[in-house]
């Protein structure tokens, strides 16, 4: 496939691709290289949240919050 092509598509169209791109990666088994910037991150927030589990939100306000985007 020609990334290229990709362009073209509808939003829906896409969205369903990264699904289905999404579904593959999470049943492998291979393993995820995360690069050291992510890694630093990753680390950044576990530490904010251990310093501060306040800042903790429910799966529900989550959704409540990305929604109202």
């Amino acid at each position: 496939m020609d990334p290229s092509n990709l362009h073209n598509l509808p939003p829906n169209q896409k969205i369903e691709l990264v699904f289905q791109l999404w579904d593959q990666i999470a049943s492998s088994d291979a393993p995820i290289e995360l690069s050291d910037g992510v890694k630093r991150e990753i680390d950044r927030r576990c530490a904010a949240l251990d310093a501060n589990p306040e800042i903790a939100i429910e799966e529900d306000e989550m959704w409540r919050r990305i929604n109202e985007r």
